[in-house]
């Protein structure tokens, strides 16, 4: 049983690997937004710190699960 924990912890934290790929697409795309539009980079920046916080609280969210099984 101990092993079937060790491994959903495994799937878990793949999460946060989906989480880096998210927030890094959505930083280079506001990037290319700023160098665009430099007069938007207010409203670019509101809208890419909301996206990353959403993003990062599903990778805490993975962390949490693997960190429950492993210690369960």
């Amino acid at each position: 049983m101990e092993n079937i924990a060790l491994l959903g912890a495994g799937i878990a934290a793949l999460g946060c690997i989906g989480a880096g790929i998210g927030t890094g697409n959505a930083t280079g795309k506001a990037v290319e937004g700023v160098s665009r539009q430099p007069e938007a980079s207010g409203k670019i920046m509101n809208t890419l710190i909301i996206g990353s916080a959403f993003s990062e609280a599903t990778a805490i969210y993975a962390l949490i699960v693997a960190l429950l099984l492993i210690f369960k």
